[in-house]
């Protein structure tokens, strides 16, 4: 029997209709809420073009603020920094994409622009910070790359438990590959990842309940490497010559769809599959963000009941003093700052609350009597 096809498109659509619902009721309740995107591109790349315009497409759809940065080919590693550093600074903005590849002129360390962006905008997932955790299995403590969210959404859909499945991942990279893994992983499916140098790569694939791919290779598994009955999910988008079409060219992904689909139980088209979702999951992630920072504000005072941090700068003499934190709806509870603090002052700090970690925003406080 052929497979079931997972459409991204369907449930892509049911995300965005959900999360515009979402828009318009806390509008409703509070006609401030506006999450902010900010999309920072380097360069004019016709790829990244398209993929930016489908972003601020879905962005408006649904009612986020999605502004477009674009920097040309001739700006420098220092000037994309002091880009990313500028959204970082701005409370309006909750999640920064930094549009990759950068298409510069000059050299430019990709990790570096990467890093500087602000751990707690970073809704690509990209920086080490999230990586780590994302990595050692914090799942709830970290930003997953879209992708990867994406496909674990469509698995889901399927109604196939991951625990106990043997799941393969082929591609390692750090935007796909590597976090699949991890999220496959702490979802408690046994993994393998190959790669370029994996040895007899038709047969692993062959031991796969769940396989995934993003290797940028089109049509390279071939359906007669399949497992019967695998749930297979295809992340690559590639291009090959067809003169059937007017272009001259389709989009089909790294696996053989016609083959793979007669012995797979699921699977995704190409285009219509992991695309949208990706997309999606980003606006999901904007609006958690902002959502998280309508409810959750906190305010910090002394033992006195003064304010102690009125502004977005916060010295030293901070550390190690008592305090309270006051969250809407609930008691306060003693604190002790316990972070190290720049004479500047960071965007934030987590201070320890009792048993539990209580993260001060300080771009939250502007607001805050």
């Amino acid at each position: 029997m052929p497979a079931q096809i997972i459409c991204g498109k369907t449930i892509s659509a049911q995300v965005r209709g959900r999360l515009k619902e979402e828009v318009e009721g806390m509008r409703m309740t509070d006609p401030n809420f506006k999450p902010g995107l900010v999309v920072l591109q380097v360069g004019d790349r016709d790829d990244s073009n398209l993929y930016i315009s489908m972003k601020l497409k879905a962005a408006a759809e649904i009612g986020i603020n999605a502004v477009h940065v674009k920097l040309p080919r001739t700006a420098t590693e220092n000037e994309v920094m002091c880009s990313v550093m500028e959204v970082n600074e701005d409370s309006k903005v909750h999640g920064l994409i930094v549009q990759l590849p950068l298409d510069s002129i000059h050299t430019i360390n990709t990790e570096r622009i990467i890093n500087t962006v602000a751990p707690e905008k970073d809704v690509d997932g990209l920086t080490s910070i999230n990586a780590g955790k994302l990595a050692r299995g914090d799942l709830g403590d970290c930003f997953i790359p879209c992708t990867p969210n994406g496909c674990m959404e469509l698995i889901k859909q399927t109604g196939v438990t991951l625990a106990g499945k043997k799941a393969v991942v082929i591609g390692r990279s750090k935007i796909v590959g590597a976090p699949m893994h991890d999220l496959l992983l702490w979802n408690h499916a046994t993994v393998m990842t190959c790669h370029s140098k994996t040895a007899d790569l038709a047969s692993e694939v062959g031991k796969a309940d769940i396989l995934v791919t993003g290797i940028g290779k089109p049509e390279m598994v071939r359906g007669e490497w399949l497992k019967d009955g695998a749930v297979v999910i295809d992340c690559g988008i590639n291009t090959i010559t067809d003169s059937s079409r007017p272009s001259g060219k389709r989009v089909v992904g790294d696996i053989h769809y016609d083959s793979a689909k007669e012995k797979a139980a699921f699977i995704t088209p190409v285009p219509g599959g992991v695309g949208p979702m990706t997309v999606a999951m980003l606006m999901q992630r904007v609006m958690e963000l902002d959502a998280d920072e309508n409810h959750h504000k906190f305010l910090f005072l002394d033992e006195a009941g003064f304010n102690l941090a009125k502004t977005r700068r916060i010295g030293r003499n901070l550390i190690g003093q008592r305090a309270t934190v006051g969250v809407p709806g609930q008691c306060g509870a003693n604190i002790t700052m316990c972070a190290a603090i720049s004479e500047d002052g960071v965007v934030g700090r987590r201070p320890r609350v009792g048993s539990y970690n209580a993260v001060l925003l300080i771009a939250f406080l502007d607001e805050l009597n």
